[in-house]
């Protein structure tokens, strides 16, 4: 088959849960976008100092920002190269970084993911797609979520996708159209009351599976006003700061116990959404939970699959690695009616300075 049948891509993701840096080296199929394959893939995690600057960038300063947008994009470079290099690979067309939330407030009109895509490609040489939601806020979107659309090209014989990361979202067609949104909260908040045990995660839910369910706290939960709203909708991290926290603060529970209500809160929320019947493929570091996965198996009448490692963990840096082939391509990359913006449109923003010496043009050539 013609090697132009394939493209090879490296999709970076680092979620709002700030495990690590999810990379996933992939080959595409032009021809049939399903028949993917992860070749390789890891999880870098981040040290003290990295997870630290990354977490408390929202309270950053306008300059100490850009400073750390312009530091973290030459670290994905960096960490990209050490990637290539530790598993000899030799050839890599595009570049495809998600970067790191900071901000997310659709409604005020401004989303930021920092991550520098000039400085990745400054470091790689390689062309390199970023800054994927700005375009979609712009025209009146909510920026999120953009999983879908490789749930769409490459899982459509699931009638539901759930992931399960920093934040739970869903996507399934509806009338020939792809609709997605957030659910809720998930990892970023157990991972927030784990960590104060000294663990970075609760392993399998064992922590949770040992506590009590408060009964006060889950009604509460449950009744915040976004479970009561309109879709589509996204959550970022000042929904958790604002309400999530402080709510479940105010009770003074026991660890175990906010683990177990708060799980019982995220089944909750999940199983309201299929339907009778249906098949449901559910991929994140919510997928090794094995308590909540027990949990959404009892409240919901979907069939529930989780599929092998490698994609439970780095299916979204496989999709974004798709949004930036779209991209590259000129294909459209973000379903309007998955977020609600005017339009179905092309995203992200594509770094490509070395595009004249990869094709050997040199000025001299471009000025005769």
């Amino acid at each position: 088959m013609n090697q132009k049948t394939f493209k090879y891509v490296i999709g970076l993701m680092s979620g709002t849960s700030l495990d690590g840096l999810d990379l996933a080296y992939i080959k595409f199929n032009l021809n049939n976008l399903r028949n993917f394959k992860i070749i390789t893939a890891e999880t870098i995690a981040y040290d003290t100092k990295w997870h630290k600057a990354l977490k408390d960038a929202y309270k950053m300063s306008a300059v100490e920002l850009a400073r750390l947008d312009a530091q973290y994009g030459i670290y994905l470079g960096e960490q990209i190269n050490h990637f290539i290099k530790r598993y000899h690979i030799d050839r890599v067309d595009l570049i495809a970084s998600h970067g790191q939330t900071v901000f997310h407030r659709p409604e005020s009109g401004y989303t930021t993911q920092i991550g520098n895509g000039a400085h990745i490609n400054a470091v790689t040489g390689i062309k390199t797609v970023c800054d994927f939601r700005t375009q979609d806020v712009a025209l009146g979107g909510q920026g999120a979520p953009l999983v879908p659309t490789g749930d769409r090209y490459l899982f459509g014989q699931y009638d539901y996708c759930l992931n399960i990361g920093g934040f739970a979202n869903i996507s399934f067609e509806e009338n020939n159209k792809r609709l997605a949104y957030d659910i809720c909260p998930a990892n970023i908040v157990l991972n927030h009351y784990v960590a104060k045990t000294g663990l970075p995660y609760d392993d399998k839910g064992q922590i949770a599976e040992s506590g009590k369910i408060h009964t006060a706290l889950l009604d509460a939960l449950n009744n915040l006003d976004f479970y009561q709203s309109g879709k589509p909708k996204s959550l970022g991290w000042e929904f958790v700061t604002e309400k999530i926290l402080p709510l479940i603060d105010s009770y003074n529970l026991e660890i175990k116990d906010i683990l177990k209500t708060y799980v019982e809160h995220i089944a909750i929320q999940i199983a309201k959404i299929p339907k009778k019947d249906t098949r449901m493929l559910v991929t994140g570091g919510g997928a090794h939970n094995e308590y909540l996965i027990s949990r959404i198996k009892k409240h919901s009448d979907s069939k529930i699959v989780i599929p092998g490692k490698t994609l439970i963990d780095y299916k979204e840096a496989l999709i974004f690695g798709l949004l930036g082939l779209l991209k590259e391509l000129g294909k459209i990359n973000v379903f309007s009616s998955v977020t609600g913006s005017s339009i179905d449109h092309s995203s992200g923003v594509i770094f490509d300075a070395f595009k004249s010496r990869q094709e050997n043009v040199s000025l001299h050539d471009l000025e005769k």
